[in-house]
């Protein structure tokens, strides 16, 4: 009982609900005061008020303890009652509310999480065995932190949110739960069903409009291969097939030139064109009146959702991707990347020079303007690569400009011709620099100039591009995603044989009755020889027109075949090479080279894919060599199989009939099946 009352007594009230209280107490101080006041002025008036103020107080002291008592009474059973108010309001709150524990065993929830469940959950099970998004791994872990995340259960879209609510100092006061004293909080988690709001944003998504471009990419060379009174029909049939195949998925054609077509369709049909693999690209390809070329198309696709002025924009780029890489395919870009689909026809080549001399009249005013001139090809600089950057060096110096060569490894098979031009002393000494020689001579009045390749990684020296605002791309590879974004003159031919080909198309054009030396001329007759395979390989009328070109110029056929012969070395490694070789899918030659013991295998690797070719019902070869710390891919087909998009899949790229790729380890096995993988994988999905 003592003990009871003792607890009493330390019950105190506080804040306004005390002040409350104690006013009368306070008006009884006030009141002695006047009337303490009131007996100065007159005794008998100050008597009679002090026995009404005597009573007043012990009135008020009376209730005052009384009042205490019955008011923290109420004040209890209020609190009492507005827990099971609280505790109701939670339990039937729209939102489904849930306490977790630290190991994510479930406290306490509300009727509606228990809804969604479908269950009463046991408390020693984790509510990740309900939800398994829900799990330990993805709880906050500092009281500051938020948690949202996308969960998906019983066919619905939830948006869950987790927090840590603190409980420090629970174990002072609890006497049924005891928590660790470093694990003093709780998870609260709420869900919110966001699967209508995520299916409206779905259909707004799928009803957008997707903007495209159709390109016919071999108009001329079509129209020419028919009669002339066929020429309309054969047209026709092409504009029938487009509009056709366009009118399936509810969009719409506007033909805007002979042979161009602007295209729109919802986003929720370019899915299904997606799916289709564009299917018209082959469709067209069936037309046929007596035309001895086929008409093939090309095809750009932009999605931005920005607005659509950028998904134009982005048609437009991917068109121009589309025929930069040779044509017959589709491009569709959008702000995560570019995909590409089709490209197995090789593109016709064109004739006519027109292009080349543009280019070539570009690239003299830019030469013209610039003191320093750097040229370089691709790493591991090869024969075509080498003969370029000498046509353009000779083009610089028609225009008594200096221009200097990049390079920082010379391949076996590279040294003789390399070495012809440093013995040769009518060549200055600089006339080849390592990449950081570049980098330290170069500054913006310097000019670079890349051959042979597109792609800024697969430079001599990618820092050099950016030591210079100028920058010209000639190169005969279909390009590709990452290529050189800032150049201001790109020309790129992938239906040239060689980028020797198109750099003595260019010297014809630049300098008016142009001198090449007789072992220049070598050299970029050299790299068109290597490039074919002895004009075998990807040889069109202007192959011969430059080769013929380079012969009256003094190329020395015989000087160069024998600079190129293999020693005995590099013979036994291309023959063992070969004789590693297994069918695949009864099309793919598949080889590999390991411990050559050679100074280059990469070069013999290529020339080993292209004998593979020779052997009947080989479609295409492939060889993985060794050399220095990685596995290279050379890759050849002759006119059946596109090489290059099975390397774009293992991150390198090239031409259609000869490409490559590179592994970051020497792990043959390992990249063996990689790249049986992808041929497997692209030729479930008719990619090839």
């Amino acid at each position: 009982m003592l003990e009871k009352k003792s607890e009493n007594e330390k019950l105190k009230l506080r804040g306004q609900l005390k002040m409350y209280i104690q006013w009368p107490s306070i008006m009884a101080v006030l009141l002695i005061a006047m009337n303490v006041w009131v007996y100065i002025i007159d005794r008998r008036a100050g008597t009679l008020m002090g026995i009404f103020v005597l009573i007043y107080s012990l009135i008020a002291l009376g209730l005052y303890f009384r009042s205490k008592t019955v008011l923290l009474k109420d004040l209890i059973e209020f609190a009492a009652q507005y827990g099971i108010v609280q505790n109701t309001l939670l339990k039937e709150l729209t939102l489904p509310y849930a306490i977790l524990m630290s190991d994510g065993k479930t406290i306490w929830m509300n009727d509606l999480f228990e809804e969604i469940l479908g269950c009463k959950p046991r408390r020693d099970v984790p509510i990740s065995k309900y939800i398994p998004e829900l799990n330990r791994s993805i709880f906050p872990k500092e009281l500051q932190d938020t948690v949202e995340m996308d969960v998906y259960f019983a066919d619905r879209e939830f948006k869950a949110e987790l927090r840590q609510v603190s409980v420090e100092g629970f174990n002072n006061t609890g006497l049924l739960l005891q928590m660790p004293a470093e694990k003093e909080y709780f998870i609260a988690v709420h869900l919110q069903d966001v699967t209508e709001l995520n299916r409206y944003i779905k259909e707004n998504e799928e009803q957008r409009l997707v903007a495209g471009l159709i390109y016919i990419d071999n108009y001329d060379e079509v129209i020419n291969s028919v009669e002339e009174v066929r020429q309309s029909l054969l047209m026709a049939l092409v504009d029938r097939k487009i509009n056709q195949y366009i009118a399936k998925v509810d969009g719409i054609v506007k033909k805007m030139e002979t042979d161009k077509y602007f295209i729109v369709l919802k986003k929720q049909y370019f899915k299904e064109l997606e799916a289709d693999k564009f299917s018209l690209l082959d469709d067209v390809k069936s037309v046929n009146i007596g035309n001895g070329i086929p008409a093939t198309l090309s095809i750009g696709l932009g999605l931005s959702n920005d607005a659509y002025s950028q998904g134009y924009n982005y048609a437009r780029v991917a068109i121009d991707l589309a025929l930069a890489r040779g044509g017959d395919q589709a491009v569709i870009k959008d702000s995560h990347g570019i995909t590409y689909y089709g490209g197995k026809r090789e593109q016709t080549s064109k004739n006519t020079r027109v292009k080349a001399r543009v280019k070539a009249e570009a690239l003299r005013e830019f030469i013209t303007l610039k003191d320093k001139i750097f040229v370089m090809g691709h790493k591991l600089t090869d024969a075509d690569a080498f003969g370029a950057a000498i046509g353009i060096c000779r083009a610089a110096a028609s225009m008594e400009k200096k221009a200097y060569v990049v390079i920082n490894e010379v391949s076996a098979s590279l040294r003789p011709l390399y070495e012809c031009f440093v013995k040769d002393s009518s060549y200055p000494e600089g006339l080849f620099l390592k990449s950081s020689q570049a980098i330290e001579m170069a500054d913006e009045n310097s000019m670079v100039v890349v051959v042979d390749t597109n792609r800024p990684k697969m430079t001599e020296c990618e820092e050099l591009l950016k030591k210079t605002k100028t920058i010209v791309v000639l190169d005969h590879h279909r390009q590709s995603s990452d290529n050189i974004e800032n150049a201001l003159l790109s020309y790129i031919e992938p239906y040239a044989s060689s980028a020797c080909e198109m750099v003595a198309e260019v010297l014809q054009y630049i300098v008016d009755d142009i001198k090449i030396p007789k072992i220049e001329a070598s050299s970029m007759y050299a790299g068109i020889m290597i490039d074919t395979n002895n004009f075998v390989n990807h040889t069109g009328v202007r192959t011969f027109e430059a080769a013929a070109f380079l012969r009256r110029c003094g190329a020395d056929i015989t000087h160069v075949r024998k600079m190129f012969r293999d020693d005995m070395d590099s013979y036994r490694a291309k023959a063992e090479i070969i004789s590693s070789a297994e069918v695949y899918h009864k099309k793919f030659a598949i080889a590999k080279g390991t411990a050559l013991n050679i100074e280059s295998p990469t070069i013999i690797g290529a020339q080993a894919a292209n004998e593979l070719l020779d052997i009947s019902n080989i479609k295409a070869s492939f060889v993985l060599t060794e050399y220095n710390g990685r596995i290279y891919v050379s890759a050849r087909s002759i006119d059946e199989v596109n090489v290059q998009i099975i390397m774009e899949r293992l991150g390198g790229g090239g031409h259609m009939n000869a490409s490559g790729a590179q592994f970051d380890h020497t792990d043959m096995t390992e990249a063996l099946s990689c790249l049986k993988k992808v041929i497997d994988d692209m030729t479930e999905g008719g990619d090839i």
